[in-house]
């Protein structure tokens, strides 16, 4: 038996969560979210290839946020099977043998639930190496769930114990701390987007937003790219000084977007007579790294005709996309991970000043006061929050 954060399905609960949750953050620890710590069997190995793992730390994901907030589209509702146990950005030890991978290695893990670990023949997308992109998140020998942390037979990061495909998984270098290790799910999140972003050498980018995401994506940018200038918007003043040391050439805060951009790439600003001002002109590239409503917007509003808009938050509802009509933008998604993007990110964990990323972990018996935190973590200086299993029973 083990202990285990566990999403359950109330609409009513969801309902709730996504009336309040956005307006009261820290509701969503207390009695509108569907998320409950349970004492359960631990997920059983049923196939070939497949490990157990014991977690170390587990860190709390946007997505993670969102889904709890009833703010994740219920479109994903059919890639999903519950109850499920959030939990994919995780460092943790393997519990079985596996070819090449013995029992006790230090694995992080590639959550995707593609073809090769549903027992399946490789699609398209699998067999060039994109998993992400994999059709067939919802059949084979495990339960729906386009990845492990929201698949109802692996269980997830926030629990003692989950299961994953060998496939998933990537021996951690001994010179590479946990609290590093962690980092490298995002981080290689990050090293997909940055080159589905397609910058060439003169483009002048645009990241919206200076969390986990916003921060990982400006050094892989600069670490991965040609860009010529990277702005980053940063609501507080630890993101700014952050986005500074990744690389950002400027840093300025929601307010003043629009003015900057403007000043920088000599744009002309237009006032509508309702909603917010935009740009004839703007940078070549811009990126939202949030997925709310206001940040795709200013995403949009800030980039030039035919130049494009990488959503690599996951995308809030009720988005104006007259700009994306208007001004013949490019508008496309970053999902996940693919090819090598995992052993770039380990590389950038080893180099990168990642030292106070991680700002605090907490117990599983602490749940509620975790994502208190990570729901505030831009105003109290954090980047990242992770549930610590290491001294878990």
């Amino acid at each position: 038996m083990i202990n285990a954060l566990e999403v359950y399905r109330s609409m009513s609960r969801y309902v709730a969560a996504k009336a309040v949750g956005g307006r009261f953050p820290g509701l969503l620890a207390g009695p509108m979210t569907p998320l409950r710590l349970v004492h359960r069997d631990a997920p059983q190995v049923r196939h070939d290839g497949w490990v157990r793992v014991r977690p170390r730390l587990s860190g709390i994901c946007g997505s993670d946020l969102a889904t709890l907030s009833g703010h994740a589209s219920l479109y994903l509702s059919a890639v999903v099977s519950m109850p499920f146990v959030p939990g994919h950005e995780v460092v943790g030890e393997t519990l079985d043998d596996a070819p090449g991978l013995p029992a006790g290695s230090r694995v992080v893990l590639d959550s995707v639930l593609a073809c090769e670990a549903r027992g399946l023949e490789p699609c398209d997308a699998c067999r060039s190496e994109q998993r992400n992109r994999c059709d067939r998140v919802t059949v084979g020998h495990i339960s729906p769930g386009l990845q492990i942390g929201y698949c109802a037979d692996t269980g997830g990061g926030w629990s003692g114990q989950f299961v994953a495909h060998v496939s998933q998984l990537h021996p951690v270098p001994d010179s590479l701390t946990d609290e590093r290790a962690v980092l490298v799910e995002p981080l290689a999140c990050a090293v997909h987007a940055a080159r589905r972003a397609a910058v060439t050498d003169s483009d002048k980018v645009l990241v919206v937003g200076a969390g986990a995401v916003g921060l990982f994506l400006t050094l892989a940018l600069r670490e991965l790219t040609p860009a010529a200038a990277v702005t980053v918007v940063a609501k507080h003043r630890r993101q700014a000084e952050l986005a500074r040391l990744f690389g950002a050439t400027d840093v300025v805060s929601p307010s003043e977007v629009v003015g900057g951009v403007r000043r920088a790439t000599r744009a002309l600003r237009l006032e509508p007579e309702r909603g917010p001002a935009f740009l004839l002109g703007g940078v070549d590239v811009a990126i939202d790294a949030v997925g709310s409503r206001a940040s795709v917007d200013t995403a949009l509003r800030t980039t030039r005709a035919g130049g494009r808009v990488l959503l690599a938050g996951v995308p809030g509802e009720g988005i104006d996309l007259t700009p994306a009509w208007f001004r013949e933008l490019e508008v496309s998604g970053a999902y996940a991970t693919a090819g090598d993007a995992f052993e770039v990110a380990m590389s950038l964990a080893e180099q990168a000043p990642l030292e106070g990323l991680l700002g605090v972990t907490y117990p599983l018996a602490r749940w509620r006061e975790a994502l208190d935190h990570a729901g505030d973590a831009g105003r109290l200086g954090t980047v990242k929050v992770a549930f610590d299993l290491r001294s878990a029973a």
